[in-house]
C-alpha cells in the first residue's frame, strides 16, 4: 500500500507504519495543486491536516485511492460526499484531543475560581494586591456535567478528585456509565436548581442548540460558575452576559463561541467581562493530542490493512449490491421509524432490539439493523456514525443491540419493530410497514395506529373522556395551526388515548403547553420528520 503524507503530521504516527512492511511511505509537504494532481493516481491512501483540500479533482486525479485519513478533528476539507460516491473510505481523529479538552475544561473552571488570569495581569503589571483575589474551592462543591461521553466522563472523574459532589445528565447514555463513573443521573433542570458548577459537554445539534437560554439561567443557584469547553451555540450567549451583568452568575469560563472569530458585539463585551475567562477554542491544541490524532489515524489504516473494524470512518463504501436488491426499499422506512422513535425518548438507554417479521426476515437483515443504529446513534453522539463504526460506538456507550426475525407478521407482509429499552422498567416500541413503497408506522407502545410520518406531528396521550379532542382542535384553530390528518389509538373504552395529529406547521412550546393543561396530557410530544427520505447517515446510497 502507497501511503503519501501532504500536511504535518506528528512522527509518532507516522513510525507506526513506516515500521509495517506492506506500506510503502511518502512524506511530501508543501507540494502545489498541480504538483498533487499529477502525483496522486499512484497512491491509495492520502494523509492530511487541514492545509490540503480533497475535493472532487483530487478524488477523481486518485483513480487508486481507497482510504482518506484526516489526522485531526474536522474533516471540512475534505468532500465526505463525493468520496462515498467513489468508494473511497474518511476516517478522522475525533477523540484524539479527549484528554486535552477535559484538562482544558478543568483548567478554565480552576483559573477562575481561584482568579489566576486576573492576578497574573495584576502582578505583571506591578501591582502586589491579593485581597481583590480571593477565590473558592471546588472540595464540597456541587457540579453539574451535562453531556457524559468521553469528554464530560472525563471531567466528572477530575471533579470527583477534587471531592465535588457530581450530578450529570446524559439522555442518551446507559445508566451502568454513570455507576461506572460514580455520578447521579439526573434532568436537566435538576442539574440548572441544584449545582454551583456547570460545566457543558454535548454535541452542537438542533436539541443542543442555545440548551441553556433565559429558562435554564434563571433556575440556577445564585452565584453558579458556568464552563463551556464544548460547542459554541450551545449556551445563549447574550442570556449568558444578562445574567452575569445583574450577579446572578458569579463567572464563566468559556473557550468556544457561536462566531468565531467573534465579532458581535455582545459577544466583545461578554469576552471583556473581569468575570469571565475566556481562551481562543484551545481545547485540542496540546502537543500530545497532535501526536494522539497521528497516532489514531495510523492504526486506522493499520486496522484497514488487517481487515478489522474501522472506529473512526466518517462514511462507508457501497453495501454488496444484491444484498441492497432486496433491502433498498426498507433503508428508508428504518431511518423513518429511527428518526420518529428517538425524538419520543426520555431515559437512558440500555438496550435497543430490532425486530424483522414475514418475508424480510429471510434475508440478512444485518445493513438494516447497523443502519437503524447509526440513525439513532448520529442525534446522540459528537462523532459521525455509520456501519463501520455503529456497533463499536453504542458497545462503548453500554448500550446492548439485539436482533430478532420471524417469518410471521400477522396482517403485514413484511414488519419492522424496533424497541428501546431504558432504566428501570421504561421501554419505547414503534413499528413500520412499507404501502405503496412509503413508510407507515402502524404501532405505538401497545396502541394500533396507522399513519404516514409527516414533517410536523403532534403526539399525546390523555385519559380517554369526551371533548377532548375538540378541545385540541380549538387551541390549534385558535393559533392558527391547521390539523392535516388525526388518528386515534385506546386500550380500552374511557381509558388512556393516543393521539397522534399531522399539522402543517410546527407547534410552538407554549402552545404544546395549553394542550398539555387542557388534556391532563400523561405524555406529549411535538414531532419533527424533516423528511422521509434516508438521510445516509449510516453510508448507504439508497
Amino acid at each position: 500500500m502507497k501511503i503519501i503524507v501532504t500536511d504535518e503530521v506528528a512522527q509518532e504516527g507516522l513510525a507506526l507504519l513506516a515500521q509495517d512492511p506492506r506500506v510503502e511511505l511518502h512524506v511530501k509537504l508543501g507540494l502545489k495543486k498541480e504538483e498533487l494532481l499529477a502525483i496522486i493516481g499512484d497512491y491509495d491512501v492520502i494523509i492530511t491536516r487541514s492545509g490540503t483540500t480533497v475535493n472532487r479533482e483530487l478524488l477523481d486525479a486518485g483513480k487508486k485511492l481507497r482510504l482518506v485519513a484526516r489526522a485531526g478533528v474536522g474533516i471540512d476539507n475534505v468532500d465526505v460526499d463525493y468520496a462515498s460516491s467513489r468508494g473511497v473510505i474518511v476516517v478522522n481523529a475525533p477523540f484524539g484531543n479527549t484528554n486535552s479538552a477535559a484538562e482544558h475544561a478543568m483548567a478554565l473552571l480552576l483559573s477562575f475560581c481561584r482568579n489566576v488570569t486576573r492576578a497574573n495581569g495584576s502582578l505583571k503589571s506591578g501591582e502586589w494586591k491579593r485581597a481583590p483575589f480571593t477565590g473558592y474551592e471546588l472540595k464540597g462543591k456541587t457540579a453539574g456535567v451535562i453531556g457524559l461521553g468521553k469528554v464530560g466522563g472525563r471531567v466528572a472523574t477530575r471533579l470527583k478528585a477534587f471531592e465535588c459532589d457530581v450530578l450529570a445528565c446524559d439522555p442518551y447514555i446507559a445508566v451502568k456509565r454513570a455507576h461506572d463513573l460514580g455520578v447521579k443521573l439526573v434532568s436537566h433542570d435538576e442539574i440548572y436548581k441544584n449545582c454551583d458548577i456547570i460545566t457543558v459537554h454535548t454535541p452542537l445539534t438542533d436539541e443542543t442548540r442555545n440548551m441553556i437560554g433565559e429558562r435554564e439561567l434563571a433556575m440556577m443557584k445564585d452565584g453558579v460558575i458556568i464552563v463551556n469547553a464544548a460547542r459554541g451555540g450551545i449556551i445563549e450567549e447574550a442570556a449568558l452576559l444578562k445574567y452575569l451583568e445583574s450577579g446572578k452568575v458569579a463567572g464563566a469560563a468559556v473557550d468556544v463561541f457561536s462566531e468565531e472569530p467573534p465579532k458581535s458585539e455582545y459577544l466583545k463585551k461578554l469576552i471583556g467581562h473581569e468575570r469571565v475567562v475566556v481562551t481562543p477554542h484551545l481545547g485540542a491544541n496540546t502537543f500530545e493530542a497532535q501526536v494522539n490524532v497521528a497516532v489514531d489515524v495510523s492504526r486506522e489504516i493499520l486496522n484497514y490493512l488487517d481487515d478489522q473494524p474501522l472506529e473512526n470512518a466518517v462514511n462507508i463504501p457501497r453495501f454488496d449490491l444484491a444484498l441492497m436488491d432486496q433491502m433498498r426499499p426498507f433503508l428508508n422506512l428504518m431511518n423513518t421509524l429511527c428518526e420518529f422513535g428517538i425524538q419520543l425518548l426520555d431515559a437512558n438507554i440500555s438496550k435497543i432490539v430490532f425486530g424483522f417479521s414475514g418475508s424480510i426476515a429471510h434475508y440478512d437483515c444485518t445493513p438494516l439493523t447497523v443502519c437503524g443504529l447509526a440513525s439513532i446513534l448520529n442525534r446522540m453522539v459528537d462523532q459521525d456514525v455509520n456501519m463501520v463504526n455503529a456497533s463499536l460506538i453504542a458497545e462503548g456507550m453500554g448500550i446492548v443491540v439485539e436482533e430478532s426475525k420471524t417469518t410471521h407478521a400477522d396482517a403485514f407482509s413484511n414488519l419492522i419493530t424496533i424497541v428501546v429499552e431504558g432504566e428501570g422498567s421504561k421501554r419505547r416500541t414503534i413499528s413500520g410497514t412499507l404501502f405503496e413503497g412509503l413508510p407507515r408506522i402502524v404501532r405505538l407502545r401497545d396502541y394500533s395506529m396507522d399513519f404516514a410520518p409527516e414533517e410536523h406531528m403532534l403526539l399525546l396521550h390523555y385519559a380517554d373522556r369526551p371533548g377532548m379532542i375538540g378541545k385540541i382542535g380549538t387551541i390549534m384553530g385558535q393559533h392558527e395551526i391547521n390539523i392535516a390528518s388525526m388518528n386515534l389509538g385506546r386500550s380500552e373504552k374511557k381509558g388512556e388515548a393516543m393521539v397522534i395529529l399531522s399539522l402543517d406547521s410546527a407547534v410552538p412550546p407554549q402552545v404544546l403547553e395549553e394542550v398539555r393543561a387542557a388534556t391532563d396530557a400523561t405524555f406529549i410530544k411535538a414531532i419533527h420528520m424533516p423528511g422521509a427520505r434516508c438521510s445516509r447517515s449510516c453510508g448507504c446510497t439508497a
